[in-house]
């Protein structure tokens, strides 16, 4: 799904390029529902150099699910996801 930078979310993690952890998601203006049961998400860009690739989301059904290690070990997975994948072929 695209979603225009600076949009919900993703579009807002995507436009400033920084992961963001969102505790309530009815509580994040403009918010763009994926599921009706999500409560809480966080997303993670991923770069190529300055190129956006697109982002890592994922929500929860409880909110406050996310915290600092949260994002500290999905900002790590993205840096050796980067690590392992020609993005240049996308």
């Amino acid at each position: 799904m695209r979603i225009p930078l600076g949009k919900g979310v993703c579009g807002t993690a995507a436009g400033n390029r920084e992961t963001i952890v969102v505790a309530d998601v009815h509580a994040f203006p403009g918010h763009i529902a994926c599921d009706a049961a999500s409560r809480s998400e966080i997303v993670v860009p991923i770069l190529d150099g300055d190129r956006l690739i697109g982002v890592l989301d994922i929500d929860a059904p409880v909110a406050e699910r996310f915290d600092d290690a949260d994002r500290a070990g999905l900002e790590t997975f993205v840096s050796i996801l980067n690590k392992h994948v020609d993005w240049s072929r996308f």
